[in-house]
């Protein structure tokens, strides 16, 4: 696997920004947004963010794209527990995943849109904030 320039992962976290954005302007418009709606783009957007440090960082191989975003994360966590600091969010989003996928919206917290979004974003400033810490991107 070829290193991503610092150039290319500056693209990358700009193009994610952009999809976080606009999911919090879609939470914003609509109140009453179904978490359904912004599930899946909001863990496809967590998903992107770590292949895209892993493609940066250039020293581990991510899973095959499809796989679980926690067995993204568990690719980056190996070797290095500072990663344990996005796993809670991983986690969340697949517990609202399963909610969803078992008929159990019952279970899912306040809001799950807006907490689902936030989320995104948390996975999102963690990784570009260590990408400017190892200046892999200016800050």
């Amino acid at each position: 696997m070829q290193p991503t320039t610092s150039i290319d992962i500056s693209t990358r976290l700009g193009e994610i920004d952009r999809g976080i954005r606009a999911l919090e302007a879609a939470v914003a418009e609509r109140a009453a947004l179904d978490i359904a709606e912004v599930l899946e783009p909001a863990i496809g957007l967590v998903d992107e963010t770590m292949r895209a440090y892993l493609a940066a960082a250039g020293e581990k191989a991510p899973p095959p794209v499809g796989a679980d975003v926690l067995e993204v994360w568990k690719t980056l966590v190996k070797g290095d527990p500072a990663w344990n600091a996005v796993r809670d969010s991983c986690r969340e989003l697949v517990f609202y995943r399963n909610c969803l996928a078992e008929g159990r919206r019952d279970a899912l917290p306040a809001a799950p849109h807006r907490m689902a979004v936030r989320l995104a974003r948390h996975v999102y400033l963690y990784i570009r904030t260590r990408c400017v810490r190892e200046g892999r991107v200016a800050d």
